[in-house]
């Protein structure tokens, strides 16, 4: 397949980005620096600044992509609001270049964050038990507020994009190895799950590309 990995520099991007080129997949990185890339082998590398990409520049990016596949995300108070803004321009080259297959990776607790489409979510999420419900969950929260805020806008432009998407919620990434072995359930957080390597989130993102039963979806993913 010919994917396209925004913010493959990333956490979760690069692992997208190594596990779809040692599939065999034909990729195009997009990437502010490609200084960081690195040299990898076969990949088309586009620059971009998503905060401020034009939409000719993502066009050339998507176009004729069977998926795109988003890890972005702010690192730091610096980036906050590259997610929203990010995808938001993602979604527009995508509709221009006629791209459907749009797969991007939030949080757990996005579910129950305010956003301007969903202004009252539900207090708790159906997959929380009871310490994740009252105590990890509230606390993430309270640290974390503005990223989550600007996640939560996030999955607002992917969900009224019209694409055919699947937003991805890992509790806390861990830099452990690929296992492919993860519990996911649709539209909730897992109970009991607390942790995921970002490898086993890439691993995931890049399995739903295809499976059609996750377009539309959103897929808590743990242990």
């Amino acid at each position: 397949m010919k994917l396209t990995v925004v913010a493959a520099t990333g956490g979760i991007g690069r692992q997208v980005l190594e596990q779809a080129v040692g599939a065999g997949h034909e990729v195009t990185a997009v990437v502010r620096d490609p200084g960081k890339l690195g040299d990898v082998a076969g990949v088309r590398v586009v620059r971009a600044d998503l905060a401020r990409a034009g939409a000719a520049e993502l066009r050339e990016a998507v176009a004729g992509a069977d998926a795109v596949l988003s890890g972005l995300g702010a690192v730091g108070k610096a980036g906050l609001g590259v997610a929203e803004a990010g995808t938001r321009a993602v979604v527009g080259a995508m509709r221009e270049a006629g791209a459907r297959r749009l797969v991007v990776v939030s949080a757990a607790p996005i579910g129950t964050v305010a956003s301007p489409e969903r202004p009252h979510p539900p207090r708790h999420d159906p997959g929380e038990g009871p310490v994740m419900r009252y105590v990890l969950t509230p606390a993430v929260k309270r640290v974390l507020r503005a990223h989550y805020a600007d996640l939560a806008r996030m999955e607002d432009a992917v969900l009224g994009s019209g694409l055919d998407w699947t937003v991805v919620r890992p509790p806390r990434l861990t830099d452990g190895p690929l296992t492919c072995d993860y519990r996911v359930a649709y539209g909730q957080n897992l109970r009991g799950g607390s942790k995921v390597s970002r490898a086993d989130v890439a691993h995931c993102m890049l399995r739903s590309v295809g499976d059609p039963d996750t377009a539309g979806r959103i897929l808590g993913i743990a242990y």
